[in-house]
């Protein structure tokens, strides 16, 4: 069956309960239509960079699934109609990464960024050129 990541976002005026209680109801409507969910991680509440419905912060839900095209496509249908639902995320896989998402792992573990410490202090202007001290008037 084909693998999938979801990653959807609820309204912030939910509890953490409720949150988790709709992870885990989408679950099973994935699991009724023939498919099983691998992992699952609640992210919490988060800002978003912009708001929707008048929201400017929501609880994200991770999925990793094992579903077929149909499950997955019913269990959008429904995540649209639900009314704590905002935003939904759907992205096909060819293999499923193993251990946590980046999101849950701490700064220490990704290991995908350089380090910072190369970088120079934000007063450090040595790469400008020299403008002599020179300001120009306005007219």
């Amino acid at each position: 069956m084909p693998l999938y990541e979801h990653v959807f976002i609820s309204r912030q005026d939910l509890s953490t309960a409720q949150a988790e209680g709709l992870i885990e109801h989408f679950s099973t409507i994935l699991s009724d239509n023939g498919g099983k969910v691998v992992d699952q991680e609640y992210w919490g509440v988060k800002t978003m960079a912009y708001k929707i419905n008048k929201n400017r912060k929501g609880h994200y839900a991770y999925l990793r699934t094992d579903a077929p095209a149909t499950a997955v496509q019913e269990m959008e249908r429904l995540m649209g109609l639900h009314d704590d639902v905002m935003r939904v995320l759907t992205i096909k896989m060819d293999v499923l990464p193993e251990g946590p998402s980046v999101q849950m792992q701490k700064r220490e573990e990704r290991g995908d960024r350089p380090d910072r410490g190369d970088r120079p202090d934000r007063g450090d202007r040595g790469d400008r050129p020299d403008r002599g001290g020179e300001r120009r008037e306005r007219r």
